[in-house]
């Protein structure tokens, strides 16, 4: 499927070295007063050559708006938008337009269409994920006006993890740096990690976490369409994710009923909430039920290392011969950077649909 969400939709199209990207976002409300700026600050931190650790390709990545907004204003109707790609060098994958990349999606894609796109990876690059952050943005600013705030940050690269709690930390900071941590040491660390790496013609990996607060109680649908299990499905879609785990994750597998259980208290004015409830401790992750409590909402996600490497490598072709290939062109040594907004953007998506559906619960 090309379509995410169930009310505020998002569809995308295009290639990596096509025309242009493009998207149709449906079911936005009438009459939100469209920051321009704002959308095009947010696709700025995704887009590539922004720093000497990530890819090199250079893309204004400015966004066209052709329907649904009139005098900066939505008026109900689809939104579409386009951009286009300005810096495509199909020459970079010809070399292997018959040999599948190891960890890309080249064979999978041969066996379930009998044909691909080849440069680049067409479709299944992460240059789609562009149009995923202007519908982000959109759904941020109707976020906005609920008081709902969401931060991502770079918290792991390989080995070099930052152990604050998020209560801790001072998200305004996040941006200060180009790995995107709002911790100024870990994040040298971290760049120079990055550096390093990329210096052996390798890739490394990590994770990003992300903090949802302002979220009302409420959110979410019983059985199968649970707050975090849509979080789940849209983190798990972004790619290069391999894993994603909310409230206290895979550390809760060892604690006892007794340690992760969140005692319901009345909320005060240092943590106050709509209707009065709060709980003492938040292993839930802000979500009970599979639908959200009033707490914060956080969650984490692991990328895998990108799957070219400047190194020579064993595969084969179309035909099961053996080959060799090595990647060349441009790209990323870290996918975290340019990753934390894409992050943002699919959670702003989840939440911003499940507000709307919320509308429909109670007379």
């Amino acid at each position: 499927m090309n379509t995410f969400g169930t009310i505020f939709k998002l569809t995308t199209f295009g290639e990596s070295h096509g025309v242009a990207m493009g998207g149709v976002i449906d079911g936005c409300p009438a009459g939100l007063a469209i920051d321009f700026e704002f959308i095009q600050r947010e696709l700025d931190r995704r887009k590539p050559g922004q720093s000497t650790i990530v890819t090199q390709r250079k893309e204004d990545d400015k966004v066209e708006f052709l329907s649904g907004i009139f005098e900066g204003k939505t008026i109900g109707t689809p939104i579409g938008f386009i951009i286009k790609n300005e810096d495509q060098k199909p020459k970079d994958y010809e070399h292997n337009k018959d040999v599948y990349r190891p960890s890309h999606a080249d064979y999978t894609y041969d066996a379930k269409y009998g044909t691909r796109d080849y440069r680049g990876g067409g479709r299944s690059s992460a240059r789609e994920t562009i149009c995923r952050v202007v519908g982000g943005a959109i759904a941020k600013l109707i976020l906005k006006q609920s008081g709902i705030t969401i931060n991502a940050y770079t918290s792991q690269v390989g080995e070099i993890k930052l152990l604050k709690d998020y209560h801790a930390l001072d998200f305004t900071k996040t941006e200060t740096n180009t790995v995107r941590c709002p911790d100024q040491l870990i994040a040298e660390a971290m760049i120079h990690h990055i550096e390093q790496v990329k210096k052996a013609g390798d890739t490394i990996g990590g994770i990003i976490s992300c903090v949802i607060k302002g979220t009302p109680a409420g959110l979410g649908e019983p059985v199968f369409d649970k707050l975090h299990a849509d979080l789940g499905k849209a983190m798990l879609s972004i790619n290069a994710v391999k894993g994603f785990e909310y409230g206290s994750g895979f550390d809760g597998a060892r604690m006892k009923g007794s340690e992760h259980n969140d005692a319901f208290v009345t909320s005060d004015f240092q943590r106050p909430t709509s209707d009065g409830v709060a709980t003492k401790t938040n292993h839930s992750g802000g979500i009970q039920g599979g639908i959200s409590n009033g707490e914060d909402i956080y969650f984490r996600v692991a990328f895998k290392p990108v799957a070219t490497i400047m190194q020579k490598q064993d595969t084969i072709n179309n035909k099961g011969e053996a080959a060799e290939i090595m990647g060349k062109g441009r790209h990323d040594a870290c996918v975290l950077p340019r990753a934390v907004p894409i992050v943002e953007a699919m959670a702003a998506l989840v939440v911003v649909d499940f507000l709307l559906r919320s509308k429909t619960n109670r007379m």
